[in-house]
């Protein structure tokens, strides 16, 4: 509608302007004084006529300016975001093209394990803890064998954690896995193919992943009681941690031994770390040597396999992949001042009877109820222990695999 007024305006007001030139015109041709200046000529007209018409023409002007306005306002949007979606599309471009760099990227033939995986996958403590969940088990979740409970600790650990990336590996995934993850470092493969049990397996493929890609590993028999982002408490910055680690084993029976290889150990059922952490680097590379330790001591034909009763296949599961060798890898860490920057020696006593999160270098170690609770868990997902996060049941997976 408006259009079509201004439209009808326009002929209006180009007769008016020819009337007006006629009249001067007219007024000019009829003068005795034909030279006579032609702002005395203008000055004759009537005032109302010229106010009339320079209104018209002030109105019509200020009428174009304001579209003009709006068009040139309707391109400077069109062109912003224009601008951004192709900001958008060039940092997804560099991103590609980073990852594509990366994935290129190979280490000297003639580095150590550890100077390779450094170069693969260099530590930054400045990153935050990437939002990812990785668990592993011997079916996929579509499996009918898969069992129940462990069915519902999967799910509850992506329910509490909305935004995470949750990932359940199989067997068959983990290891292709981790050949995709270190393809330019094949002492990685080669070890993880030659661990005689699943549980050992489990117990690289769990190191690895979080070497990588970084977040939190829980085993597949816990089930969390609280949000990840709970287990860091108030007075600690997430800034100032690479890991989240918690006790698992603090003996005071004479008899520990036959239970355990030390008397107190770190947990490994539950990690939370960041890529490419010193302690992970190292208790990857400590198992490629004692694996390829092992092998030398076969026979030809020979191949690498747990003996002795349970206990003992227990007691060296976890000196070889779990626990103890964990715990041995995290207590050499905290004693190198160079990558610690601890300057005092630490003992497993200075963690024993632990009740309160203790922050030591980058590492927050929690108490033995954090990652191992007893807490029963009310209808309103609440406990009582504030200090409860993760509940583990501890199934001894390695009997069934």
């Amino acid at each position: 509608m408006v259009n079509y007024f201004a439209n009808r305006k326009r002929p209006i007001i180009i007769t008016v302007i020819i009337i007006v030139l006629i009249i001067v015109g007219t007024k000019i041709s009829t003068s005795k004084n034909s030279g006579k200046n032609f702002q005395e000529v203008l000055q004759n007209i009537p005032n109302d006529n010229i106010l009339g018409l320079s209104k018209l023409i002030y109105n019509e002007n200020e009428k174009n300016q304001d579209e003009l306005f709006n068009r040139l306002e309707k391109m400077n949007r069109k062109m912003l975001q224009n601008q951004e979606q192709l900001l958008l599309k060039l940092a997804k471009q560099n991103e590609q093209l980073l990852q594509e760099i990366k994935s290129l990227k190979k280490p000297p033939v003639q580095a150590s394990i550890r100077e390779k995986l450094v170069y693969i996958y260099p530590y930054d403590p400045d990153v935050k803890f990437p939002a990812y969940i990785w668990q592993s088990w011997k079916h996929g979740l579509n499996d009918e064998r898969f069992e129940e409970n462990y069915r519902e600790g999967e799910r509850q650990w992506a329910w509490k954690n909305p935004g995470f990336v949750h990932e359940l590996f199989n067997d068959d995934t983990a290891h292709t896995m981790i050949k995709y993850l270190f393809r330019e470092i094949p002492e990685v493969i080669e070890t993880y193919e030659a661990l005689p049990e699943v549980i050992l397996k489990m117990d690289f493929f769990r190191y690895c992943i979080l070497f990588a890609k970084g977040g939190v590993y829980a085993d597949i028999d816990t089930l969390p009681i609280q949000p990840i982002p709970n287990w860091i408490p108030e007075n600690v910055s997430p800034e100032e941690l690479g890991m989240i680690i918690a006790i698992e084993i603090d003996s005071s029976s004479p008899d520990w031994r036959t239970d355990s290889v030390r008397r107190l150990q770190f947990g490994q059922f539950v990690i939370q770390a960041k890529p490419g952490h010193p302690v992970l680097r190292e208790m990857i590379a400590n198992i490629i040597e004692s694996t390829h330790h092992k092998q030398l001591l076969l026979n030809d034909n020979e191949h690498l396999k747990l003996q002795g009763s349970s206990n003992k296949k227990i007691l060296e599961i976890s000196a070889w992949t779990g626990s103890a060798a964990w715990t041995d890898t995290v207590l050499r860490y905290f004693n190198d001042y160079l990558q610690s920057s601890i300057y005092q020696k630490m003992t497993w006593k200075d963690f024993h009877q632990l009740k309160i999160p203790k922050l030591v270098s980058d590492i927050l170690v929690l108490p033995i109820n954090s990652f191992a609770s007893e807490a029963e868990i009310s209808n309103d997902g609440k406990t009582d222990d504030p200090l409860a996060f993760v509940k583990h049941y501890a199934a001894k997976i390695w009997k069934t695999t």
